[in-house]
């Protein structure tokens, strides 16, 4: 027989002991789940905060050598970066297309022995009136005799003619010549304001650009030693001597095509060089 709403209901009260404890269970683990996973993000927070601060200079030490960042010290050589260059200005102009007025110092001569090996490697110098322009313009004069002789020695017929330039210096119709010399590095030996002897570490380009070439353009590594005097106020070419390499491994790219040679010579001009 069902029982009436009217009835009184029944509780049975069970032991302290015997009471469920399973929500109370669940309503302890939930703080202490919220209170890892709190602990866990602020790990990985304070983690990667570090990590990003590593690389970064101290900022006391950083207002201290900032002004003086261009004219830092060399690195130490496991650094692999070579001399840092000083941001001085290289020169205070030009002559006959070439740098002059280098500064009375180290970095000055090294910038002038950079310009006259750029200069030396030019195809300028396959043309006997303009390699004449240019030993006048780089050298100091009572070098300058010495140096055009043997530089037209140098240049001569049999060296025009290996390249397949003409008298003048001219390369056949169709064809391109190409002479560049690239300063990589340089280097003052036994420096002192008179004189210098400085190291230039060069990459340079030569030979004929053109699909009928028997000399295509090849690439070469060598190091220019230069003698340079300071005379009437600028650094001055005395004597020079060149020997070969140091050259590094080839690399893998691709030969570019003789209209790309020629593309690349006509529309890239090179550069004047500094310290």
């Amino acid at each position: 027989m069902p029982l009436s709403d009217d009835q009184p209901h029944t509780r049975t009260r069970l032991p302290v002991g015997e009471q469920p404890s399973s929500q109370m269970s669940a309503r302890q683990a939930r703080p202490l789940r919220t209170l890892l996973t709190v602990l866990l993000v602020v790990t990985l927070l304070v983690l990667a905060i570090s990590i990003a601060n590593r690389g970064k200079p101290d900022p006391g030490t950083t207002a201290a050598t900032g002004r003086s960042a261009d004219r830092a010290a060399a690195p130490s050589a496991t650094s692999g970066a070579g001399p840092a260059p000083s941001g001085d200005r290289p020169a205070t102009g030009t002559v006959n297309g070439i740098a002059a007025g280098y500064p009375h110092t180290d970095q000055g001569a090294q910038s002038a022995a950079a310009n006259y090996a750029v200069a030396i490697g030019s195809a300028d110098m396959f043309r006997t009136d303009s390699r004449h322009t240019i030993v006048t313009t780089i050298a100091d004069p009572a070098a300058a005799q010495a140096l055009q002789s043997r530089l037209d020695q140098g240049f001569g017929a049999d060296t025009v003619a290996r390249y397949g330039l003409d008298a003048q210096g001219r390369a056949p119709k169709g064809l391109t010549f190409v002479s560049r010399t690239v300063p990589v590095g340089a280097r003052s030996v036994g420096y002192s304001d008179a004189e210098t002897k400085v190291e230039v570490w060069c990459t340079g380009l030569n030979g004929l650009a053109g699909e009928r070439s028997v000399q295509p353009v090849v690439a070469s590594w060598f190091t220019l030693t230069l003698d340079l005097r300071w005379t009437g106020d600028d650094w001055k070419l005395t004597d020079y001597a060149s020997r070969q390499g140091p050259a590094p491994m080839p690399g893998d790219e691709q030969a570019a095509t003789a209209e790309e040679i020629t593309g690349a010579v006509q529309q890239l001009g090179g550069f004047r060089y500094a310290r």
